[in-house]
């Protein structure tokens, strides 16, 4: 994924979870706004950190072929 897009992506999730902090904050939910600021913070970091799955030609061991037969 290009390093703008993975930017972009980790600012709109830092966005949606300074509000659902916010949210769970005014509730009174002690805990679960910890939870969710370390569940944001995690998903942040694993799509820094975790490179994306890139597919060969073969899947399963079989070769597929563009051609028709």
């Amino acid at each position: 994924m290009p390093v703008k897009i993975k930017l972009a992506l980790s600012l709109l999730v830092a966005l949606v979870t300074a509000i659902a902090v916010h949210y769970q904050h005014a509730l009174g939910h002690d805990r679960i706004q910890y939870v969710v600021a370390l569940l944001g913070a995690f998903m942040i970091f694993a799509m820094w950190l975790f490179p994306e799955v890139k597919r060969e030609e073969s899947a399963g061991g079989v070769r597929r072929n563009n051609t028709a037969q």
